[in-house]
């Protein structure tokens, strides 16, 4: 392979959308967003074709532009993904990089007080306009969502919450089962709070903001605590609730239950019938993964199957969280082949 980026086959436009919703958003966070497009071999030359489309959400603290990063010796997702198409090994499709974002490196792609309106900013802003500006096939049946980490997150949650929209999902080592993915990690993040910061998420927080971002060691815990809790405990005001005591590491029973409320296991049973309908649901993890996002992705394959949905791809491979992006073709070349009529 070349060591740098080679022309594509497909094409990409690459837009910076206004969004309304988030004007205003509680972290005076840039509104004007990035969006990428990508549109296969052959779109130029079929005017008449219409196409499924595949919306690509990052992980924490990802940005749009890092989805072009790559590992030594391999291609990046871009790339994969237009090699997939020329080669025609799937059929084509168009996919919507989307950019969600926050200053406290994400936003779960939920609506909350403290971070803004991230859900309705990319089901109710974005979806509306990549259908009435390309040739999609702009119903739920043809139309998926798919990421890694945060973005296999935000792909497992976002059907369950717009049905209406959404007729397949692909998530990469998808934050789930909260207890086992989030809840270890909180006696460290405690220590951290406690020997530098008095305890004080706020302290902490003004600390990161001043300096170079992540030069002290334990630096991960605290801000991965402070962005999940202004996504899943954040009171209307905007003010943010931890799930544990900052001196001990307690949990807060009446926080942690509303973190637990957004756990997708647990969120799988209320959405059954919707689930049910789905067109394509992938579903994969690295049993070394260093988060023990294998166990949550396990769970949400078994809880899926409990509440009777049908013929879902699932798969522990071998390998960790890190630089699985070699993954992702195979789960677009899945929805592909199912949300295509």
């Amino acid at each position: 392979m070349l060591p740098w980026f080679a022309p594509l086959s497909g094409r990409f436009d690459e837009v910076v959308f206004e969004s309304t919703v988030l004007k205003d958003n509680p972290l005076h966070d840039p509104f004007e967003r990035p969006l990428w497009i990508y549109l296969p071999p052959g779109y130029d030359d079929e005017p008449e074709r219409r196409y499924p489309s595949v919306y690509m959400i990052q992980g924490l603290t990802g940005q749009l532009d890092m989805w072009r990063n790559r590992s030594a010796f391999r291609k990046n997702f871009p790339e994969l993904a237009d090699e997939l198409f020329a080669r025609k090994e799937a059929p084509p499709c168009i996919i919507v990089w989307v950019d969600c974002w926050t200053s406290y490196g994400g936003s779960q792609f939920v609506d909350s007080p403290a971070t803004g309106k991230y859900h309705t900013y990319l089901c109710d802003e974005i979806v509306p306009w990549v259908d009435t500006h390309y040739r999609t096939l702009p119903a739920r049946d043809h139309r998926g969502i798919a990421g890694k980490s945060s973005g296999g997150y935000g792909s497992m949650i976002t059907p369950m919450l717009r049905p209406d929209l959404w007729g397949g999902l692909a998530t990469h080592a998808g934050d789930a089962l909260f207890e086992t993915c989030y809840l270890p990690d909180f006696r460290q993040s405690v220590r951290t709070l406690r020997s530098r910061y008095d305890g004080s998420i706020d302290k902490f927080w003004q600390s990161f903001q001043s300096r170079v971002a992540f030069t002290q060691s334990g630096d991960e815990g605290p801000m991965n605590d402070l962005c999940m809790a202004a996504c899943y405990s954040a009171d209307p005001d905007g003010t943010i609730h931890l799930p544990y005591d900052t001196s001990t590491g307690e949990l807060i029973p009446e926080i942690w239950e509303r973190w637990l409320a957004w756990d997708p296991v647990r969120m799988a049973p209320k959405h059954a019938a919707s689930l049910r309908t789905m067109k394509a649901i992938y579903i994969d993890a690295g049993n070394r993964d260093q988060y023990f996002l294998d166990l949550g992705a396990t769970a949400f394959y078994n809880e899926l199957k409990r509440i009777g949905v049908k013929d879902i791809f699932f798969e522990l491979f071998d390998g960790t969280h890190s630089s699985i992006e070699y993954r992702y073709p195979v789960s677009l070349k899945y929805l592909a082949e199912r949300l295509t009529p």
